[in-house]
């Protein structure tokens, strides 16, 4: 089969400068893409940017620093992102980390529900003006096995009250990742704009690597049999560039094949209240479910 030609197509990608992330920005660069990686400033990221330029002979690469803990970072990078494209036609919300000790961002969030969960909800909520001008669009949230062991929590979102378990916090924003997904999915009937989740498998990265004690220690033992970054991206890969999956929406993907995401997933209502207290914790106001 021959590789989708994506020259025509804008993709960003959070989290974009290791593992995952720069496994699908070297992929979608070397299908034509305009590639735009985010991530936080002061790194690798510029660095990668051109090395994934020399490696695709693709010049439309280009590194956005931004803080994705951060709202305002959030928000600065939008406008900072809008100076520059009038539109988006792929949005891969891949970042994600699990932290301990317990850590909050500056605006008082736990770390993971920040990064993993909140920084997606506020990035994809204020480019849905780009995504629905890039239309036909899509939405992939890269989410985890761990959804099915995750609880949304409504009583301590932020682990204030009950002891930080740093599995607990990711478990739970992955699992928000899946909600998120399908809950745009039905906002975005009918826009053009799709929204899936999908997991990777276990992959070999530097996540977890903000883990101390014997978490840490589990996850050195285990990496050399883990599956490696390219592995892992394959997946959100065909997500972002297959034809197959074009007008496909609200489903989770695994080993780039719809598969059924826990039960508690598709609860609706759930769902609807992850989507207002979010919109609540970032200051965001969306329209309406059921609006264009």
């Amino acid at each position: 089969m021959e590789p989708t030609d994506l020259t025509d197509r804008i993709c960003l990608i959070t989290g974009a400068s290791s593992g995952i992330g720069r496994a699908t920005a070297t992929a979608l660069a070397g299908m034509g893409a305009t590639v735009v990686m985010v991530s936080r400033g002061g790194g690798e990221g510029p660095k990668v940017a051109e090395e994934i330029r020399k490696s695709t002979g693709n010049d439309r690469v280009e590194f956005m620093p931004c803080d994705l803990s951060s709202l305002q970072s959030l928000r600065d990078f939008t406008i900072a992102f809008r100076s520059r494209h009038n539109l988006l036609n792929i949005l891969i919300n891949n970042a994600g980390g699990v932290y301990k000790p317990r850590r909050e961002s500056v605006d008082g969030f736990e770390m993971t529900f920040a990064v993993n969960h909140l920084a997606g909800f506020l990035l994809t909520n204020l480019l849905m003006p780009e995504l629905k001008a890039g239309a036909p669009s899509r939405i992939i949230n890269v989410s985890s096995g761990a959804q099915a062991m995750g609880e949304i929590d409504f009583d301590d979102l932020q682990t204030t009250k009950k002891a930080y378990k740093p599995f607990g916090a990711y478990a739970q924003s992955k699992l928000a990742n899946v909600l998120f997904a399908y809950e745009l999915s039905r906002r975005l009937d009918g826009t053009g704009v799709t929204a899936n989740a999908l997991h990777p498998g276990t992959v070999r990265t530097g996540f977890g690597d903000t883990t101390e004690g014997v978490m840490k220690f589990l996850l050195q033992a285990i990496r050399p049999f883990l599956l490696t970054p390219e592995q892992g991206a394959a997946t959100s890969i065909y997500l972002a560039s297959s034809p197959e999956v074009e007008k496909v929406s609200g489903k989770y993907f695994v080993n780039k094949k719809e598969t059924k995401s826990a039960p508690r997933t598709y609860d609706v209502d759930v769902a609807r209240r992850l989507w207002e207290v979010s919109e609540e914790l970032t200051g965001l106001k969306t329209e309406p479910a059921g609006t264009r």
